[in-house]
């Protein structure tokens, strides 16, 4: 007997299977893509890029910007390999540090080679600027030396012109700041500032002319980069900052909180970055305890490629999730519980928002992969990314359409692996 609740369960199977059936053509029609197995084609003018680089210990993302300026954003390096089971693959291998691998790849990538425009620090951990823990050495002569870890080690062979961080002059917002990353930060900001002419400045929230482009603005009327959050605060969607710390009295913050983020548009095309943007803010005044990420949820919309906040440790809640509506999901990954499973489900979950999406962790290694399997949301995984890739966000001019490329790892060739095309 067919029973009005056995027809919609049915129905929702068949439905779901189907689904399923095309989300699986899809992945085999981006293996079969023709660039598959050939090195990477490159920027062209117009097009906005974004380039997430893999080491397996840090996170860092090169931007181009469709004028070809620059930005590197974060260059982490962190002691992550000695996390034992914990730790993913370092790649392509140990000869050299990550701040040696990504100014390696940004000189592969760059049209201007060795010359960014752009530094920026999202947040002062050493996994995203590099510092005391886990370096290749230290200068020596160079006024006030620092370690080469990170930025530090990337500036030996880039150049930048401006950098931007959430605090400076005085690191005194919300509280003052003071941490070995910090500390290496600064050295290294005083030695650019005589090398390359440097100049420094502090994340403006609200601002959309700060990260802008410097060879031909004009040409692309439609790019734009807005500051959404640094510090605890957060452009809302009427134009004021809500300062989710005021009347703090502590004197102790979690770092993540204070990220900085953006949302960067291109005609119709929008994307979402925001660091380690997770904390749990305090009760101040007798106000309840929540979630920084919901209170975040309030100020965005939809937008199609979102970064995933803290590696997907433990970040992402449902409001989040649901205000972004993301058609891809970009996570950079260090360790084995990044992307861990409350927050993949909650990505791919289609009750918070309906349709496909797309899932690309820097690397899904086997012991994941082991633990993981069956789960649903492994669907939504590019099944490419799991030995490590370095992904890249390609927008085409006007923003009408967009890409997902992922290269392998494991050597500097610049193999393609998967590409994934997409409409606005």
């Amino acid at each position: 007997m067919t029973t009005r609740r056995s027809f919609t369960r049915n129905a929702i199977f068949s439905a779901g299977a189907s689904w399923l059936a095309q989300w699986n053509r899809a992945f085999a029609q981006a293996a079969e893509d023709p660039s598959v197995g050939k090195p990477w084609s490159g920027w062209k003018p117009g097009q906005f890029q974004i380039h997430f680089i893999y080491t397996g210990v840090a996170e860092s993302m090169f931007h181009i910007f469709p004028d070809g300026t620059t930005l590197l954003l974060d260059c982490g390096d962190h002691p992550a390999c000695k996390r034992g089971k914990l730790a993913v693959p370092i790649l392509p291998d140990q000869s050299r540090h990550a701040g040696e691998w990504i100014a390696r790849y940004v000189e592969r990538v760059n049209p201007a080679k060795r010359a960014v425009d752009y530094l920026m620090v999202s947040h002062f951990h050493d996994d995203h600027t590099g510092g005391e823990s886990w370096h290749a050495g230290k200068t020596e002569g160079r006024g006030e030396d620092y370690y080469l870890s990170g930025f530090g080690q990337a500036a030996e062979t880039l150049t930048f012109k401006t950098a931007i961080d959430r605090g400076w002059p005085d690191y005194n917002d919300p509280i003052p700041h003071t941490s070995p990353e910090l500390t290496n930060m600064r050295k290294l900001y005083a030695y650019l500032q005589k090398r390359d002419g440097l100049t420094v400045e502090k994340f403006r929230i609200g601002d959309t002319r700060q990260v802008a482009m410097k060879k031909d603005p004009a040409r692309f009327p439609t790019f734009t980069v807005q500051n959404i959050c640094a510090n605890g605060k957060i452009l809302m969607k009427d134009g004021s900052i809500r300062d989710l710390y005021a009347g703090f009295k502590g004197n102790r913050l979690n770092e993540n909180g204070m990220s900085l983020g953006m949302i960067v548009r291109y005609g119709p095309f929008a994307y979402y970055t925001a660091g380690d943007f997770s904390d749990n803010v305090p009760s101040i005044d007798g106000r309840p305890r929540f979630q920084i990420e919901d209170a975040q949820a309030e100020a965005v919309g939809p937008v199609h490629v979102s970064k995933i906040n803290h590696h997907g440790h433990y970040s992402m809640p449902a409001k989040l999730v649901s205000a972004l509506r993301s058609r891809v999901w970009i996570s950079c990954v260090w360790d084995q519980l990044h992307n861990v499973d409350p927050v993949m489900a909650r990505l791919a979950d289609r009750t918070l928002y309906p349709g496909e999406r797309l899932i690309c962790p820097g690397i899904m290694p086997t012991e994941r992969r082991a633990v993981d399997n069956g789960k649903p949301w492994m669907n939504d995984v590019a099944k490419a990314s799991y030995e490590g890739v370095h992904t890249i966000l390609t927008v085409e001019p006007e923003g009408k359409a967009y890409t997902v490329t992922l290269l392998s790892a494991k050597d500097e060739a610049m193999t393609v692996q998967a590409r994934f095309p997409f409409t606005v």
